[in-house]
């Protein structure tokens, strides 16, 4: 009897998970409906290729295509080195009892649960306000070129963001190397740096660039941090150089939905700036799934 129980117990989790994992999907499949069914209709070649218009009830939205995809690879140029650089400091070079590698770690993960409007402010106080003025100062005899919103410094701000995820992802990565592979290249005479460079690293390099999808998906949608670090609400031309300011898609969202004079004109649009910008994060994953992918072939082929 009490074996029947315990099975029925069972088949009900059993049934309530899978249920709740059917309705998640169902959810999501609604909210893609959606947009592809009021989104699709708005996509054309003039639609991709065109700058808006003033008033943003027409034009196009090549501007903030082109911004996002360049502001997503500066982010991912940046936090990538620094958060897998950090990582292996604290995972094969640093003492895992001394009190600097907790304090590290705690501020790390703390840095993880800080909201990202908090991010820009940061982003507007250091990047702006202190890194670009004083560029300016020294090397631009006070003329406001870096003391301004811009490209670069949402980049950054965005590679902050993103940091703590690549450093937690590229430690669980080394972590699952086993310590027998770090033993066995010591055994056979190679330094620290030669073992993380010739062991380690190829056997983490599939969690490594995880840390770098999961990076790249966040900071593409990601909108608060860049309000106040370089994005702008209209400006039909492209950001061709680090001190500029640029448009972007998530924003461009943000401003159809509650700045437009008329919601109707400019709701077709919305939906369509919306499939796009999923478009672009599902390609943006995609070419960094590829390049993980021919990374591990190639490590496999020398191997």
């Amino acid at each position: 009897m009490k074996r029947i129980f315990i099975s029925l117990i069972s088949k009900f989790y059993t049934s309530l998970t899978g249920l709740a994992s059917v309705l998640i999907i169902f959810i999501v499949a609604i909210i893609l409906g959606n947009i592809i069914y009021n989104g699709l209709p708005g996509i054309s070649w003039k639609f991709l290729t065109n700058a808006p218009e003033t008033g943003m009830t027409g034009g196009g939205i090549f501007p903030a295509i082109f911004a996002t995809v360049a502001l997503v690879i500066l982010m991912t140029l940046v936090v990538l080195p620094l958060g897998v650089f950090t990582a292996i400091y604290l995972h094969e070079y640093a003492s895992q009892g001394s009190k600097y590698v907790y304090w590290v770690r705690l501020a790390i993960h703390n840095l993880a649960g800080v909201p990202s409007i908090v991010f820009g402010l940061f982003g507007l106080g250091f990047f702006i306000q202190f890194i670009g003025k004083n560029i300016d100062n020294i090397f631009f005899a006070h003329t406001l070129v870096y003391g301004q919103p811009a490209i670069i410094w949402a980049a950054l701000t965005l590679a902050l963001l993103t940091l703590p995820t690549v450093v937690v992802t590229t430690e669980e990565a080394l972590r699952a190397v086993p310590d027998s592979f770090r033993e066995a290249a010591y055994a056979l005479g190679a330094t620290r740096w030669q073992m993380v460079r010739h062991v380690v690293l190829p056997q983490a390099i599939g969690g490594i660039l995880t840390g770098g999808i999961l990076a790249v998906s966040r900071g593409a949608g990601e909108v608060a941090p860049i309000m106040f670090t370089g994005v702008a609400y209209y400006l039909p031309y492209l950001p061709t150089q680090l001190n500029h300011q640029f448009m972007h898609l998530g924003y461009h969202i943000y401003v159809l939905a509650t700045q437009s004079p008329d919601v109707e004109v400019t709701k077709p649009i919305l939906y369509s700036t919306v499939l796009v910008l999923l478009v672009l994060t599902v390609c943006l994953n995609f070419v960094a799934i590829l390049i993980r992918t021919k990374t591990r072939q190639r490590l496999r082929g020398e191997r």
